[in-house]
């Protein structure tokens, strides 16, 4: 008698059995046959069918999307840029004069109309135009941000975990120096020092209030986050019979570390991706906030919230606005990002669901 092929095996190895024969087919352990299929491939196939990523994911590309087509905004529509002034000026709403501030110093609230769209805030700039701005400003630290810490954290680790000895030893305790300072105060104490007198690293001169600068300062802060995992995979690839081989045929160590090592972290590395992504425009943000990430008057949604934060009890929607879009954007990137690792790797997702069941309070804290 056949058997179907989407039969589970009953004798606990976790294969499925073919049509027509007792010979057990690889599968994952979510029970689906994965001979033959590539990682990333496989990968994909679960990714597709996790909705929720997508949908989290679909609402981060938009998020991306609004605020890339911010000078298209700007110039047709809202007429007006980031920081163009218009305090003394008054905006027709619905065929009724109304000041963009008022004489008590209160800005005007949402016309949903071209201009002035979200309102002004208390120096009568579009709110709109400079949430859109703000929010190109805060992805591309993050982007830029992460960047830096994969390229650093990739390089560390790799080299690390392969040499170890004193070259291990030596970094590990450079990570341990940077890992063991708070991650908000490390970023205000270079934030601070560096928007006073820009940076400078060789050829290249940033001043203070360029956008590179909360960048670099958090793609360094972040680095031991990604390292550290790195690292400790790359440990055991080190001593794997693939690796043993090359070196047998005279492959550098160089070789080795790009042609073997690295492809094999590369699934650890896409994970990051998107979580530090998230991290970072989140740490900018706080910065921001606490005048120590974007400088005015460059907008940022930590800025926006900063600026309007006294102005609550009367003009709510200048923090709160900025505000939903920041939780909206990393709460799209974070659970795109779990779905991703749910994708990539999911025994993770069985071995939290476990521990879940079995101490819930070990998770939370290491989460």
């Amino acid at each position: 008698m056949a058997i179907d092929p989407a039969t589970p095996d009953t004798t606990g190895t976790g294969a499925i059995r073919q049509a027509g024969g007792d010979f057990p087919v690889a599968a994952g352990p979510d029970g689906e046959p994965t001979a033959g299929i590539g990682p990333y491939r496989l990968g994909f196939r679960r990714l597709r069918r996790n909705k929720v990523a997508l949908a989290f994911g679909a609402l981060f590309l938009v998020i991306v999307l609004l605020c890339l087509a911010a000078p298209l905004y700007a110039d047709h529509v809202a007429q007006t840029g980031p920081n163009d002034n218009h305090v003394t000026e008054q905006v027709d709403v619905r065929g009724t004069e109304k000041d963009v501030v008022s004489p008590a110093g209160l800005p005007i609230g949402p016309t949903w109309q071209g201009r002035f769209l979200l309102g002004a805030d208390q120096n009568g700039r579009d709110l709109a135009v400079r949430l859109l701005y703000g929010g190109r400003n805060s992805l591309q630290v993050g982007f830029v941000a992460t960047l830096i810490t994969m390229l650093l954290a990739t390089i560390i680790g790799i080299v690390a975990g392969f040499f170890r000895g004193m070259v291990d030893g030596v970094l590990a305790r450079l990570l341990d120096l940077i890992w063991a300072y708070p991650v908000v105060l490390l970023g205000i104490a270079l934030g601070t020092s560096l928007a006073l007198g820009g940076m400078t690293i060789g050829p290249i001169s940033l001043s203070g209030n360029s956008l590179y600068v909360p960048a670099v300062i958090i793609g360094i802060v972040y680095i031991p986050y990604v390292a550290k995992p790195i690292r400790g995979q790359v440990l055991g690839l080190r001593e794997k019979e693939f690796v043993d081989a090359a070196r047998v045929q005279g492959a550098s160590s160089l070789r080795i570390m790009a042609r073997e090592i690295l492809p094999n972290v590369a699934s650890t590395l896409i994970v990051f991706l998107p979580l530090m992504v998230a991290n970072a425009i989140l740490l900018e943000a706080a910065l921001s906030y606490l005048g120590a990430g974007i400088q005015p008057p460059n907008p940022s949604w930590g800025t926006m919230i900063s600026d309007g934060i006294r102005l609550i009890p009367s003009a709510i929607h200048l923090t709160f606005v900025p505000g939903a879009m920041l939780v909206l954007c990393v709460l799209g990137i974070n659970v795109f990002g779990d779905g991703v690792r749910d994708a990539l790797d999911p025994r993770a997702r069985v071995r939290i669901t476990e521990k879940v069941r079995d101490d819930p309070m070990e998770v939370m804290v290491e989460h």
